[in-house]
C-alpha cells in the first residue's frame, strides 16, 4: 500500500474574510444611517412609512426641537406619531439670523414648503439632560424631519454652548447598492446630470458658472477634462494639462485658495476649484486607457479614455488613445521608492468637489469603471454633475472632519474675518477656519519685530475650546491631565500636556478654573474632547464636556504695549481683576467699552514669548471687540499679523507645536514641557503616569536647541549626523532677525544632547550635503520668561 504524505501545516474551515476596520459612516450597514446636527443649526431629512428615528444629545445640555411635515410640506406630529404642540422659537431665530451655514436648510424648507409658522415641534432634553440621552421615534407615513439645535449666544464666562446632536436613522426597507439621496442641490441648479456608472457625459459650461461634481455612493472615482470653447472654435484642441497646472501651483493638485486654478498648456487658466469635501485626489495619473487593461488581461474592457472619446465626439475633438485628466476621488501616491500606489478612495456618498469656470468650457466627466483594483472601492457607482449660475456666491472651503466618522464640516469663518478680510487676501485653512498668514507692504518678519517691540492682533480662533462642568469635573482634569489640576485656584490658568496610557501626547493645552465645579479647556485637537468624554464615561464621573470652539472666538493681542491697550479697551467690574492687575495666566471677564459692552473673557496669555493676552468673546460680538482693539491700537502703531509670523516667534520662545515637537509618539519629557509632569509632588494617579515614569528614568531623545551656522535654510523633518550616522532631525527651524542667525528646535539622541555638542545639518539625501549646526540649550530667546512675565 502507498503511503500517502500529508502537509503538517494544516488549517481547518473556509477562508475568513479581510478584517476592515473602517470609520462607522461608511461601515454602517445600508438600512443604517448617522447624521450630526450642529449646534446653533439644524438638519433636514427624508423619512418612510416604518423608518426609526433616534436623537441623541452627543454632549450634554442640548435642547432638541424636532418637526415632522408630511410630503406635501404640512407640519403634522402625527408624521411621528407623538404629538407637536410646541413653538420652534430657536429654529426660527436661527433661521433668520443670517447664518451662512443654514443657507442650504433654508432653502431646503422653503422648496418643500413646510410652513414653520404655527406650534409645529416637539421639544425634547434641557440644561439637565446627559450626555447620551437619547428620544426615539418611528414614522407612520412618508414625509420630512427636521432636526434643530437651538441656542443662544453663549457668554463668554458661563460655558452654557451651543453643541451637536447625532440622529441615528434605521430604514424600514434597505436601500439598494446605489440607494444613496442626493443632497439639495447648493443653489437651483442649470444642468442636473447623472453619470452612469462605467460611463462619461460631456457639457458646457460658460464664464463664471460653477460645477459640482458628486461622488453619489462613495468611494468612486472620476476623471475631468475640459477645454476652453473659444479656442476648440478656431481649431485648437489644448486640454486641461496636468503637469502645467502641477508646476504652476507647486503643488501635486489643486486646493481651494487663490491659486486653486487648472491651466491648459498655453497655460490658460480654465477653472479653479472653490469647495472640496473629500481632501484627497490625484493629478499625475492619466485617465484609464485600454492599453492597461490589455496588459493586465482585460482586453475589451471598458474605459475612460475611450468613454472619452465618445463623449467629446459631438464638440469636434480628435480621439486620444489615453486622455490626461484631473482624477477626482482618486485615491493615488508615489512611495519613497517612487513607485505608484492605489487604494480605496477615501470619498464618502455626497462628498463634492466644486469649480467656477473662467471662461466657456467644454467639459467630460466620467464614472471610472475600474473593477480590477480597489481605485473604486471594489465597487462600480454613479457620478453626479450639477452647475450653477455665475451670480450665485459660494464661499471657498475644504471639508474638516474632526473625528474619522464625522460628518464633515466646511471650513469657516471667524468672528474677525471681515475685518481681516479687508486688510490681506492671503488666507490658509488651519483645522477648519481660514486664518490669515501674511498681509500686504508687510512681511512676517516686520511683524515679527513689531510684536517684540510694539503690539501686534491676530486670530487664534481656531483654539479648540471644551467646557467642563458637573460635580466630578475636577477629578476629570485630574486624571487626564499630567498637571496637578487641585492647586488651581478660581480665575487661574495653568499650561498642560494630555497624554495617552503608553505616554505619548494626545494635546497641549490651557485649562482655565471657571469656578468649584466648571473648567474650560483650551487645546489644539477636537479629539481632546472626545478623549475626555471616553474617559468620564469608562470612570463613571458626573461631568459634561461640550464643545463651545464656535461660541467662543478670540484675538491675541501681543507685545510690550499690550497691557496699556487691552486696558484701555476692557472695562472690568470693581469686584473682578483690573487689567493692569491681571498676573500672568489668570484670567478676568470684562466688557468691551464699558458696562454695557459686549461680554469678552480676558486672560493673560499667548504663544509669542511677549507680555500679551487673548480675548474671548461670541462671534456675534467680534467686529465690535476688533474695531475696539485696532482703534486704541492706532496710536500705538498696532500691526495685524499672521501664522506666518507667529512661527517665527513662537520657534525663537520655544514654544511648541502639534505634530511638529510632539505627536502621539512623543512624550511631554521628550516634547521638552517635561515641566508640566510633576511627578513627585502631584499624589494623584493620571492617565500615562506609569509609562512617564519610566520614560523619564530612561530616556532616549531629547529636545534641544540649535544654532545653524549656514544661511542655507533648514526645514522641518531635516535629518541631523553625527558621521555617517542619523542621530535626530528638526522639527522647527527658522532664521532669527534678533539673534542675526538661524537657529532650530530639533530632536536628538540624549547620547549627542550635550550642549555645545557639534553636529551636522543633513541636505539632499542627508550625506551629500551638510550644514554645521551646534546644540545650545532653549529657549533661544528670554529663556527665563521674564517679558510674559513682566
Amino acid at each position: 500500500m502507498t503511503s500517502v504524505t500529508y502537509p503538517r501545516l494544516f488549517r481547518p474551515g473556509p477562508p475568513q474574510p479581510s478584517g476592515l476596520r473602517v470609520a462607522s459612516a461608511v461601515g454602517k450597514a445600508p438600512t443604517e444611517e448617522r447624521h450630526t446636527v450642529p449646534g446653533a443649526g439644524g438638519l433636514l431629512l427624508a423619512l418612510a412609512e416604518g423608518d426609526h428615528v433616534a436623537v441623541i444629545n452627543a454632549e450634554g445640555a442640548q435642547r432638541a426641537e424636532i418637526i415632522a411635515a408630511g410630503m406635501d410640506g404640512r407640519t403634522d406630529g402625527t408624521v411621528l406619531g407623538v404629538p407637536a404642540q410646541d413653538e420652534p422659537h430657536g429654529l426660527r431665530r436661527a433661521l433668520t439670523s443670517g447664518e451662512e451655514s443654514l443657507t442650504r436648510l433654508r432653502r431646503g424648507i422653503a422648496a418643500r414648503g413646510i410652513d414653520l409658522g404655527k406650534p409645529c415641534a416637539t421639544v425634547v432634553f434641557g440644561a439637565d439632560s446627559p450626555a447620551g440621552d437619547r428620544v426615539e421615534f418611528t414614522a407612520t407615513q412618508p414625509g420630512w424631519l427636521i432636526v434643530a439645535a437651538p441656542a443662544d449666544p453663549m457668554d463668554p464666562e458661563s460655558g452654557e454652548t451651543a453643541t451637536p446632536l447625532t440622529l441615528l436613522i434605521r430604514r424600514a426597507r434597505p436601500r439598494a447598492m446605489q440607494g444613496f439621496e442626493l443632497p439639495d442641490p447648493l443653489a437651483d441648479p442649470i444642468l442636473d446630470i447623472r453619470i452612469k456608472s462605467a460611463t462619461a457625459s460631456a457639457y458646457l459650461v460658460r464664464a463664471g458658472e460653477y460645477i459640482q461634481v458628486l461622488d453619489v455612493d462613495g468611494r468612486q472615482c472620476t476623471d475631468f477634462q475640459c477645454f476652453d470653447a473659444r479656442k476648440l472654435d478656431r481649431g485648437i484642441q489644448n486640454p486641461l494639462d496636468v503637469t502645467t497646472t502641477r508646476t504652476i501651483l507647486g503643488h501635486s493638485y489643486a486646493m481651494p485658495g487663490l491659486h486653486s486654478k487648472y491651466f491648459d498648456q498655453d497655460m490658460t487658466p480654465l477653472i479653479e476649484v472653490v469647495q472640496d469635501t473629500c481632501g484627497r485626489h490625484d493629478a499625475f495619473a492619466m485617465a484609464c486607457a485600454s492599453k492597461y487593461y490589455d496588459d493586465i488581461g482585460y482586453p475589451g474592457h471598458a474605459n475612460c479614455s475611450d468613454n472619452f472619446n465618445a463623449a467629446l465626439k459631438p464638440y469636434g475633438v480628435d480621439p486620444r488613445k489615453g486622455w490626461m485628466a484631473a482624477n477626482f476621488f482618486f485615491n493615488t501616491w508615489i512611495d519613497a521608492h517612487g513607485v505608484l500606489m492605489t487604494d480605496e478612495p477615501w470619498s464618502r456618498p455626497g462628498d463634492y468637489v466644486l469649480m467656477r469656470a473662467l471662461t466657456d468650457i467644454v467639459c467630460v466627466s466620467s464614472a471610472c469603471p475600474d473593477d480590477t483594483s480597489p481605485a473604486n472601492g471594489w465597487h462600480l457607482s454613479d457620478i453626479h454633475v450639477r452647475s450653477y449660475a455665475a451670480n450665485e456666491r459660494f464661499q471657498r472651503a475644504v471639508a474638516w472632519r474632526p473625528m474619522p466618522d464625522s460628518e464633515p464640516i466646511m471650513t469657516r469663518q471667524t468672528a474677525f474675518h471681515h475685518q481681516f478680510a479687508a486688510l490681506t487676501r492671503d488666507f490658509v485653512e488651519y483645522k477648519g477656519f481660514w486664518l490669515p498668514s501674511t498681509f500686504p507692504n508687510s512681511s512676517p518678519e516686520e511683524e515679527y519685530r513689531a510684536c517684540r517691540e510694539g503690539v501686534v492682533a491676530m486670530d487664534l480662533s481656531a483654539l479648540r475650546k471644551f467646557e467642563v462642568t458637573g460635580p466630578d469635573a475636577e477629578a476629570l482634569m485630574q486624571w487626564v491631565l499630567t498637571r496637578d489640576v487641585k492647586k488651581l485656584g478660581n480665575g487661574q490658568v495653568v499650561y498642560s500636556a494630555m497624554c495617552y496610557p503608553h505616554g505619548g501626547m494626545i494635546d497641549d493645552g490651557t485649562l482655565f478654573r471657571m469656578g468649584p465645579d466648571r473648567f474650560r479647556w483650551i487645546g489644539g485637537s477636537d479629539y481632546g474632547g472626545e478623549w475626555m468624554r471616553e474617559q468620564a464615561e469608562a470612570l463613571g464621573l458626573n461631568v459634561m464636556i461640550r464643545s463651545s470652539t464656535d461660541q467662543l472666538h478670540n484675538l491675541a493681542v501681543q507685545g510690550p504695549k499690550s497691557r496699556d491697550l487691552v486696558d484701555e479697551v476692557i472695562w472690568t467690574a470693581p469686584h473682578q481683576t483690573a487689567i493692569q492687575e491681571l498676573g500672568w495666566f489668570r484670567w478676568t471677564p470684562g466688557r468691551v467699552g464699558g458696562p454695557e459692552g459686549a461680554p469678552v473673557v480676558v486672560s493673560r496669555t499667548g504663544y509669542t514669548g511677549e507680555l500679551g493676552y487673548e480675548i474671548f468673546c461670541h462671534p456675534k460680538d467680534g467686529a465690535a471687540l476688533f474695531e475696539a482693539v485696532f482703534k486704541a491700537g492706532a496710536p500705538r502703531g498696532i500691526k495685524p499679523m499672521g501664522l506666518a509670523a507667529l512661527d517665527l516667534l513662537r520657534i525663537e520662545a520655544g514654544l511648541v507645536f502639534a505634530d511638529y515637537e510632539f505627536t502621539d509618539q512623543t512624550d511631554p519629557f521628550e516634547a521638552g514641557v517635561g515641566f508640566t509632569v510633576p511627578l513627585k509632588s502631584k499624589t494623584d494617579d493620571f492617565v500615562g503616569r506609569e509609562a512617564l515614569i519610566r520614560r523619564k528614568e530612561t530616556p532616549r531623545t531629547k529636545l534641544v536647541g540649535l544654532v545653524i551656522e549656514s544661511r542655507i535654510p533648514a526645514h522641518h523633518g531635516d535629518c541631523l549626523h553625527v558621521g555617517r550616522a542619523q542621530v535626530g532631525e528638526i522639527t522647527s527651524a527658522m532664521w532669527s532677525p534678533l539673534l542675526d542667525s538661524q537657529i532650530a528646535l530639533a530632536r536628538v539622541d540624549v547620547t549627542h544632547a550635550t550642549e555645545d555638542t557639534t553636529i551636522e545639518v543633513g541636505k539632499l539625501d542627508g550625506q551629500q550635503k551638510r550644514l554645521p549646526a551646534r546644540i545650545t540649550a532653549f529657549p533661544h530667546y528670554d529663556p527665563k520668561k521674564e517679558r510674559p512675565r513682566s
